[in-house]
Parts: structure tokens; C-alpha cells; sequence
């Protein structure tokens, strides 16, 4: 490596370097930094695509509640379609309306007896 003086002319050797002068030292380092560069540009181009695919999608802002029914050995999403059919059954069985979670379990039973009888028509 060369380094240069307003009076004269020195030549500065670094231990384990290849003995260049100061304008081949830079491109020296130029190339390596280039080619470092480079090869983080090209991997960051070949990962951008699996991280995008692999980000979970957001979710609504709701909570999922899933009921299990022990009878028939499955599970039901409580949504707002469940809420209408629930209402229904209350309808049908000309009961007064009483929220499932405070049922016994023996009315929730019954509840998916009827629901199972009487899908959605969609």
C-alpha cells in the first residue's frame, strides 16, 4: 500500500497483504467489497419471495370460538351463521332464549342433536 506524502514518496507494506501499490490496493478492496455486495443483493433477492409467502395472513379483528360437540365427535364454529341457528332452535322449541355457554350440558346436547337434524340450507 502506498501512501502519499506532499514531499516525497512512501510505500507502506501491511503484514499478510499482498505487496500492491495504493491504486491496485483500492481496487483490490473495491472488487472484494463489490463482489460482497453483491452476493448479499442476490441473496436477499432470493429470499424476499419465501418471506413474503411464508408471513402468516393478519386475522380479523373477532375471536374464533370453536365448540365441540362430544355426541358426534366434531367441532362447530360459533359465528354469527351458529348465533342465527341457535336463535332459531330457541324459536322452534318455544323456550325463552338463554346464551349456550350458560346451558347445562345436557341442553347443549340436545342444541346440536336439533343442529346436526337441521343444516344450513346454503
Amino acid at each position: 500500500m502506498e501512501h502519499l506524502s506532499c514531499t516525497k514518496k512512501r510505500i507502506v507494506k501491511l503484514a499478510g497483504s499482498p505487496n500492491l501499490e495504493f491504486s491496485e490496493w483500492e481496487e483490490y478492496i473495491l472488487l472484494h467489497i463489490n463482489r460482497y455486495f453483491s452476493l448479499l443483493l442476490l441473496g436477499a433477492a432470493l429470499t424476499a419471495p419465501a418471506v413474503t409467502m411464508a408471513s402468516p395472513k393478519p386475522q380479523e379483528a373477532r375471536v374464533q370460538l370453536r365448540v365441540y360437540d362430544r355426541d358426534h365427535r366434531d367441532y362447530h364454529n360459533w359465528d354469527d351463521r351458529e348465533d342465527r341457528a341457535y336463535r332459531h332452535y330457541y324459536v322452534v322449541q318455544h323456550r325463552p332464549y338463554r346464551e349456550y355457554d350458560r346451558q347445562n350440558s345436557r341442553a347443549q346436547r340436545n342444541y346440536w342433536r336439533w343442529r346436526h337434524h337441521h343444516p344450513d340450507n346454503d
